[in-house]
């Protein structure tokens, strides 16, 4: 396959960063790539599937030291937007099965893929994982 000039990230982990980090996560880094190199896709392995669940989750807050935090990282709205820049995002399905997902469980726009099918290494410009 000829090079798409596109970059893959590979995301595994789904930690989504400390307070202090609060404004740029992993999924804030890949929108930044996405727009300074011209297009990114994404594949989601392990916990980091649970970033393309369908289901709403509940507004991350955190409560310190009689604060509220509520403005920490949101994964699923980071997944849409980067789904509306352009980024194509794939879900490793052996991990979606390790979550009894089904039909309707991704959020619309993101694919499911078998490790046999993806990734295709040759066609991107690079390969990142994160």
């Amino acid at each position: 396959m000829a090079d798409t000039g596109r970059r893959l990230l590979i995301i595994e982990r789904a930690y989504r960063g400390g307070v202090e980090t609060q404004f740029a996560d992993v999924l804030y880094f890949a929108r930044e790539l996405n727009r300074q190199q011209g297009g990114l896709d994404i594949l989601l392995r392990g916990l980091a599937v649970t970033f393309a669940a369908a289901d709403p989750a509940p507004t991350p807050v955190l409560h310190l030291a009689g604060r509220e935090l509520d403005t920490l990282p949101d994964p699923r709205a980071a997944v849409r937007t980067l789904l509306a820049e352009g980024a194509g995002i794939w879900a490793q399905d052996g991990e979606l099965e390790r979550f009894g997902a089904g039909p309707g469980w991704l959020l619309e726009g993101v694919r499911p893929t078998s490790d046999a099918a993806f990734p295709d290494w040759p066609g991107y410009r690079s390969v990142h994982f994160l």
